[in-house]
């Protein structure tokens, strides 16, 4: 719940951070719900059993994707003497996976006609942009 996340970084005791507060709390919801639409994608493609051969990378990219922005959001969570490179990285993996995954499931839903990858794609470019956003703001 997006409201939760940023109550939770008002209620740090240091919550000063390099990101603007809702920018964060932002980032850090988009990346949770890509990495369950995306485990819950991979999971719809296996159920797609007459195209399987043709959804492994896929799937693949799903996975690390889900992965990826599962640490993401773990990694951004923690306000604690955070180290800028770490995050700048983080947040670069994120963007990396989620344009990957996005191009993937959007082929699939155009040209299969998979309603699930759709939804999937789009997850991923909500949370491309919030990582974009939250990139952008971070100081050189």
């Amino acid at each position: 719940m997006p409201q939760n996340t940023q109550r939770m970084l008002q209620t740090h005791p240091n919550p000063a951070s390099v990101f603007d507060q809702a920018a964060l709390a932002a980032c850090i919801d988009a990346c949770f719900e890509c990495a369950n639409v995306c485990t819950s994608c991979a999971d719809a493609c296996l159920g797609e059993r007459e195209h399987l051969m043709h959804l492994v990378h896929c799937i693949r990219l799903n996975l690390d994707c889900a992965d990826v922005c599962g640490t993401t959001g773990r990694v951004l969570s923690r306000l604690t003497q955070p180290d800028q490179n770490v995050l700048r990285a983080q947040l670069q993996a994120c963007l990396a996976a989620c344009k990957a995954c996005g191009d993937e499931c959007e082929m699939h839903a155009r040209d299969m006609n998979m309603a699930h990858c759709g939804v999937c794609a789009e997850s991923c470019r909500r949370c491309e942009q919030a990582c974009q956003q939250l990139l952008g703001s971070m100081t050189a």
